[in-house]
């Protein structure tokens, strides 16, 4: 095979190299020549590729007839070669087998177990006639406080150390907005469940991380009381943990909602007498709920005079950490495949 010159070659020297790379194409007869075919005439360093390159030698008046025939020659022959008879024939027997590869059954991945329990919760209530809704996880200052009653300068806005990222965004610190712009798109009856991820500039240690996960629920309805949201909450903790599962409610504070409540279940794993999950009390914290406060109705258009509702949240770590007995919040996201495989 000839050696490329230094200069352009003229039209002779083109047909030359077409012959000799017809003849270098027909002598393919397996893998290993067609590989030095390829690195000789099709490659980066090849012949066809350095016909390109030295276009700025050939005259002013034959550069667009030679630049065009070496085009058509390079793409005739990578035409030829990736259609080959021998090519076909080698790819339809397949890849060579790799003994590196894993045995059957070729493991998979699994729902992560703060999706587990997420999408269990979320079931039940859809069960019970709830819908689904969704927000983003930027918020604007209005959503994630105003609306919630809590104005610029409320106490309440110190319970939750915020992720600013400018003076009137920031990172949600819980669901609840979802809330009213669920109540800005929808005319009740409203019967919503809100799951979703929330940030908080907390320090990061065994029950606490900067990031956790929440499922709000918002009814609004005629004639919505208490009793309705301690039934709604007694049927889902029966569901969710046990049969005989037994509440508890204790007063408490959220400005949103008026009055406010915090629901503590039985300890499902020894039904009340105490043990170390429960610290020794029987009983388990796990969500905080209330009737929802007029201002957040009016706030979301609705008639605080007409309808009543309430609303409760569900912090999805505290319950993984309760059901599988877990002692450290931080092995949900090291995403360690030795926990991960557990579930």
């Amino acid at each position: 095979m000839s050696e490329p010159s230094t200069t352009a070659p003229s039209s002779p020297r083109l047909d030359e190299i077409q012959r000799e790379a017809e003849n270098a194409f027909g002598a393919i007869t397996d893998e290993a020549s067609a590989e030095t075919f390829r690195i000789a005439y099709l490659g980066k360093k090849g012949i066809l590729r350095d016909l390109l390159k030295r276009v700025g030698a050939v005259p002013e008046d034959q550069r667009r007839a030679y630049g065009a025939r070496v085009n058509e020659l390079h793409r005739s022959f990578e035409d030829r070669f990736a259609r080959a008879p021998w090519r076909t024939a080698h790819q339809a027997v397949g890849p060579a087998f790799d003994p590196g590869l894993p045995a059957f059954p070729v493991p998979q991945g699994s729902l992560h177990p703060l999706m587990k329990i997420r999408n269990a919760m979320r079931d039940i209530f859809l069960n019970m006639g709830f819908s689904v809704a969704y927000g983003p996880d930027i918020e604007t200052d209005y959503y994630n406080f105003e609306a919630l009653n809590m104005p610029a300068f409320h106490p309440a806005r110190d319970m939750q150390d915020t992720f600013y990222i400018t003076a009137t965004h920031l990172l949600r610190t819980h669901t609840s907005p979802v809330q009213i712009r669920t109540m800005e798109l929808e005319r009740p009856p409203i019967r919503t469940i809100m799951p979703g991820r929330v940030y908080r500039n907390e320090e990061i240690s065994a029950r606490s991380y900067c990031l956790f996960h929440q499922i709000e629920g918002l009814y609004i309805d005629e004639g919505v009381s208490f009793a309705d949201l301690k039934g709604t909450l007694l049927a889902f903790s029966r569901r969710f943990f046990d049969d005989a599962t037994r509440l508890k409610i204790r007063p408490s504070f959220f400005p949103f909602t008026e009055p406010s409540v915090e629901i503590d279940v039985e300890c499902f794993l020894c039904k009340g007498k105490g043990c170390g999950i429960c610290k020794g009390s029987g009983w388990l914290e796990v969500l905080g709920a209330g009737m929802v406060h007029p201002r957040v109705l009016a706030a979301g258009d609705i008639d605080g005079e007409r309808y009543t509702g309430f609303a409760f949240g569900i912090g999805i770590e505290r319950i993984a950490l309760l059901k599988f007995g877990i002692e450290d919040i931080r092995f949900f996201y090291e995403n360690d495949v030795r926990f991960l495989r557990q579930f």
